[in-house]
């Protein structure tokens, strides 16, 4: 079978997104192991985290939507990495795609899009945390410059097993 790209647009999320963002994130809740989050979410109580990433600065949520359509196919986020304030110029990368948009260049649109937002930032370094196996995350991430400095044995438990975290990080 032979993907086909999609011809995506890329923007900043809002909150006309957060029911299809919460739909997305569910689905890799309900079916995968790649968040270690295991009861899924209202709208409602995705809020929050929507309203975390605003439109500039250091958090940022963009989001993929089909050029003809509309759709919302993805998204990426920037996230604070830790809590504490030396912690401030590094952030946390992540993309959730939806199910139907893989292997189609979404993720590739969003972390592209995603990086050059960051670009002016006061930002140091990214990191991201793939439970494993999951090899098409590794690839994208190592496409953006992204290396492995770490793993995370066993760290998680979901499905009734131990999932491994491999961290990756990128300097900004």
């Amino acid at each position: 079978m032979t993907s086909q790209r999609t011809e995506v647009q890329v923007r900043p999320g809002r909150e006309s997104d957060l029911s299809a963002l919460t739909d997305i994130y569910n689905h890799y809740v309900r079916e995968t192991p790649i968040t270690f989050d295991t009861a899924v979410f209202t709208p409602e109580e995705r809020r929050p985290w929507l309203l975390s990433h605003p439109e500039d600065g250091p958090h940022r949520l963009m989001v993929a939507v089909d050029r003809d359509s509309q759709e919302v196919l993805g998204y990426a986020t920037s996230s604070g990495f830790r809590a504490k304030p030396a912690y401030a110029t590094s952030v946390e990368v992540t993309v959730y795609l939806a199910p139907h948009a893989t292997a189609r260049g979404v993720g590739t649109s969003l972390y592209g899009a995603l990086f050059e937002a960051l670009a002016n930032e006061d930002l140091h370094r990214a990191y991201a945390g793939i439970a494993q196996p999951n090899e098409a995350s590794v690839r994208l991430h190592e496409r953006f410059g992204f290396r492995h400095v770490g793993t995370y044995r066993q760290v998680g438990r979901k499905f009734g097993r131990y999932w491994d975290v491999a961290w990756y990080e990128k300097e900004l």
